[in-house]
């Protein structure tokens, strides 16, 4: 993972963590928590669509290694 996307990623959780937190208070009226609760669904998107990339990555590096290991 590339160090803006590495950068974005964490910026996007630490948003997705404050805005669980805010839901999970109570203390805000029901607009502003459809409103954060979108916003929140959007970032675990990007979060997940992220982590799926790092996962394929992996995968295709560890299948070169394990061919490697064979040749």
């Amino acid at each position: 993972m590339s160090e803006g996307k590495k950068n974005q990623f964490e910026k996007s959780l630490k948003e997705l963590e404050k805005i669980v937190e805010e839901l999970e208070s109570g203390k805000i009226d029901l607009e502003s928590s459809l409103k954060k609760f979108e916003k929140g669904v959007e970032l675990y998107k990007n979060c997940k669509s992220t982590l799926d990339n790092a996962q394929k990555k992996i995968k295709v590096l560890t299948e070169e290694l394990n061919e490697e290991d064979f040749s």
